[in-house]
């Protein structure tokens, strides 16, 4: 179970990734060393990481959210085998285990082409299959509604997150970020020495050359944590069909909801898809019947339990 100094400290890397664990400290009331053993032991228990990610839609990527149905007892087999792929994160086995679901990056046409078209399972054990271009997320930070244990004072002490990106900044993906960005990915709290080290580069360049991206608003920082460790222990898959007119607003008052860590518009016969995280299945009814119903235009609801969570942001479990 997470104590009071536990989702402190995961609120504070809502707020700041790499926030230092002097700064960590400072914000809540403990040594530097008990900072980074608490940080640590949260890593082993709850699965706590913190993950560099390149924002694609600066540079014109899509993100798919694809659905695979599968003949009862093949499932299990699809789902390993697009979760050791690299271009696919939050592969899950949902509804009973005959269906997979998964997102999927596209970086250009001819990617996605091979990865629609030709990349994924088209064997009999896979009876259909339907992709979603993801249009738009609602849910910048997820982990920020959940994990809310600072005080005003402490929010005060820790300071402002940075700032919105400069728009003009003329700041481009360049081919030599790609080790450094791959680190990253690993671990997006890694020092600007082991980085350096990592990818041959000097300290101070490495420093100067995630600033330019963060400025950009291309490279920004994630936290990913196992949902148990907030008592949250069921988990689904909501598709909405929304009218257009209203799904703007739908879509922001979805994301507002503390059940709901990611909400996005996409392609497809329904409009809003949603992840959804419960404490038991009576939370569930008790959402799907108030919050959820109350929202407007609002014409039909898919309800599809997670069962198992093979792949998360970038990591295999």
């Amino acid at each position: 179970m997470l104590d009071d100094t536990d989702r402190q400290i995961i609120h504070i890397l809502t707020i700041e990734p790499r926030a230092s664990f002097r700064t960590i400290a400072e914000v809540t009331g403990i040594s530097d060393q008990t900072a980074a053993r608490r940080y640590r032991r949260l890593s082993e228990a709850a699965g706590l990481r913190v993950l560099g990610a390149v924002d694609g839609t600066r540079l014109g990527w899509t993100d798919w959210f694809v659905r695979l149905q599968a003949v009862p007892g093949c499932a299990d087999s699809i789902a390993e085998a697009l979760a050791r792929r690299p271009d696919t994160s939050w592969v899950r086995l949902a509804s009973g285990g005959t269906e997979v679901v998964c997102t999927l990056a596209e970086r250009t046409a001819e990617q996605r082409d091979a990865l629609l078209l030709r990349g994924l399972p088209g064997s009999r054990r896979v009876a259909q299959i339907s992709a979603h271009s993801i249009l738009h997320d609602f849910t910048p930070g997820p982990w920020q509604k959940i994990a809310r244990a600072l005080s005003p004072a402490q929010l005060e002490l820790l300071g402002s997150p940075a700032g919105p990106a400069r728009a003009g900044t003329g700041t481009a993906l360049l081919p030599e970020d790609e080790p450094l960005l791959a680190e990253l990915a690993r671990d997006g709290r890694a020092s600007h020495a082991a980085l350096a080290a990592a990818v041959h580069w000097h300290e101070s360049t490495v420093r100067r050359r995630m600033d330019e991206l963060r400025r950009a608003g291309l490279l920004h920082f994630e936290i990913d944590l196992d949902n148990r460790a907030f008592g949250l222990n069921v988990q689904a898959m909501l598709w909405l069909s929304v009218e257009p007119g209203r799904l703007d607003e739908t879509g922001r008052a979805l994301a507002s909801h503390r059940e709901i860590p990611f909400a996005a518009a996409t392609t497809g016969p329904t409009n809003l898809l949603a992840s959804a995280v419960f404490h038991d299945t009576r939370h569930l009814y008790e959402y799907l019947t108030g919050e959820l119903a109350a929202l407007p235009g609002v014409t039909s609801v898919q309800t599809a339990p997670i069962i198992r969570t093979l792949k998360r942001t970038g990591s295999v479990h």
